[in-house]
């Protein structure tokens, strides 16, 4: 949605620490917030109009960011599981 911040801290702020510790440590999981971020962009770019692309790339955009979302969530949420295990 236009003007709606996407990234992953405003996504999950519950998870601001946790995000910054696996970007440090987790090459998996920087390789999936890069991606993310980088579609995050151009979706944003298009919904500014700085670019316009045809409706059916937009929402392949939009459904790749919600699956990286997705990704990474459940990153999230198993990391979260297993430290409380511990």
């Amino acid at each position: 949605m236009l003007g709606e911040s996407h990234d992953l801290f405003h996504e999950f702020p519950e998870y601001q620490n946790r995000i910054a510790e696996l970007k440090a440590a987790d090459p998996h999981f920087t390789e999936l917030y890069d991606e993310y971020h980088t579609v995050n962009d151009e979706v944003e770019r298009i919904e500014l109009q700085i670019e316009t692309p045809s409706d059916f790339y937009t929402e392949t955009l939009k459904k790749k960011r919600l699956h990286l979302k997705d990704e990474i969530y459940a990153v999230l949420r198993a990391k979260a599981r297993a430290e409380a295990l511990v």
